[in-house]
């Protein structure tokens, strides 16, 4: 039987309430109960951190650390962060540009001599902002097969190097490990020391971020989560992956209070010039349909503020790391079970820490829908032309069926033109012209919106 401890929470809300911050310690219990309720549906494990400014609102452990030995997660537990990690990548090369030693705009050649012919063109701006070209190493349909092996960082970028671009290089965005795996190396290059030792020198020891550091499997790590998998039974330990692999674009470890010690660090003009900051935080081009990628970090633009964030994936675990530079917010989320928990709690807690509401799927009423008011929402949606939603009549009901995956009912909100689904946290708000046609639809699930034009 797993016990799981939440005693951290319990300081963090008394701190609250003794401080008579702003946000009420209600709505600090919103965060835990939002949380808490992801927890008892088997989504998710981990840790949550909110804070505003010098406030921490929420401070805790959810299920296990280590499953077998009956361990639980606590503030103290260190997580892989994934692609987390890039953005301390792009620090430390904006860090090395400050200091003269780069130029973003040369040619990767410059500072990677065995770059081939095809990278010319190539930038250090381009590999920072996603838009180089170079192809996406772990997307390769081998990338299944060797990621076991211990691979040494040059023969990492041979199987990368002798690639043709897919676009030319500023023309396009495309995520692409393969870039910060260069990135780190140039980092190497120029720093004149591993990668590990340079994020330490420079990030870690001053910011006092000792519960921080590249992931080595071999290594004795005090604290550190054991990874899983959801399966169709039960959980079950994560597929293995040589951390040797990721290195910049995904290595590191860490905890929700490092994490934050790093965003006040970072926003707090301790780690980087305001006018380098400027530049990271800075979308260069559309990245997805509500946000643009600055360097290592999203940057979303919405009503209710801006946020400037990142998510991680790796085998094993998922992480969020967000700031709302315009409150002094900060969001932390990381969790030991793979999934999409991390994410969308991280952008839910954000919407509280704002003052917003969020929903969990379980509070939401179901409106009755006469079956002759179905047909006006059948259709096909596109939110890309690959991607396609398919909304259509069964037996009485509203179904919805998304390219690749099985047909799910949805249900009628109270809100004219709104529906959701049970089996995950999503719901479609339908679209309408002058004439009151549905014409569209808008997919909101894990803090995203995905437009859909129906075809």
């Amino acid at each position: 039987m797993i016990t799981f401890r939440r005693t951290a929470n319990a300081f963090a809300l008394l701190a609250l309430m003794l401080s008579g911050a702003s946000l009420s310690a209600q709505d600090a219990q919103r965060m835990e109960t939002i949380v808490s309720a992801s927890e008892d549906d088997g989504k998710f494990m981990g840790t949550a951190l909110v804070a505003i400014g010098d406030e921490i609102l929420l401070d805790s452990g959810y299920g296990s650390a280590n499953l077998e030995w009956d361990i639980s997660n606590s503030p103290r537990t260190k997580f892989r962060i994934g692609s987390v990690t890039k953005q301390f990548t792009a620090a430390a090369i904006l860090l090395l540009a400050e200091r003269g030693e780069i130029n973003l705009d040369e040619a990767i050649g410059t500072y990677w001599s065995k770059a081939p012919a095809s990278w010319d063109a190539v930038t250090i701006r381009h590999l920072l902002h996603h838009t180089s070209g170079i192809p996406n190493v772990t997307s390769f349909e081998d990338f299944g097969k060797w990621k076991y092996l211990p691979t040494e960082r040059d023969e990492l970028i041979a199987r990368f190097s002798d690639k043709p671009l897919e676009f030319e290089p500023g023309a396009k965005w495309a995520y692409s490990n393969s870039g910060y795996l260069l990135l780190s190396a140039i980092v190497e290059e120029v720093g004149g020391s591993p990668y590990a030792e340079f994020v330490k020198e420079n990030f870690f020891t001053p910011l006092q971020m000792a519960d921080t550091a590249i992931d080595v499997t071999a290594e004795i790590v005090p604290y550190r989560a054991s990874g899983y998998s959801p399966s169709d039974d039960a959980m079950v330990n994560a597929d293995y992956v040589d951390m040797g692999i990721p290195q910049g674009a995904g290595a590191l470890y860490s905890t929700t209070h490092d994490l934050l010690k790093w965003q006040r660090g970072l926003f707090g003009g301790k780690v980087l010039r305001p006018e380098s900051l400027a530049m990271m935080v800075a979308p260069a081009i559309e990245a997805m349909p509500d946000s643009g990628y600055g360097m290592g970090v999203l940057v979303t633009e919405k009503d209710d503020g801006r946020l400037i964030w990142h998510g991680g994936g790796i085998e094993g675990f998922n992480s969020f790391l967000g700031h709302d530079p315009d409150r002094n917010i900060t969001v932390v989320v990381l969790a030991n079970l793979n999934g999409g928990a991390a994410n969308t709690l991280g952008q839910s807690l954000v919407t509280l820490a704002r003052g917003g509401e969020v929903t969990l799927p379980s509070e939401r009423v179901t409106a009755d829908l006469p079956i002759e008011n179905l047909a006006q929402y059948e259709g096909v949606y596109a939110i890309t032309p690959e991607f396609k939603i398919s909304i259509f009549e069964r037996n009485g009901a509203l179904m919805t069926q998304a390219t690749g995956q099985d047909a799910f009912p949805i249900f009628a909100e109270e809100r004219k033109d709104w529906f959701f689904l049970k089996v995950v946290d999503a719901r479609l708000h339908f679209q309408r012209d002058d004439n009151g046609d549905v014409t569209g639809l808008v997919l909101h699930q894990g803090g995203r919106e995905a437009p859909a034009t129906k075809e």
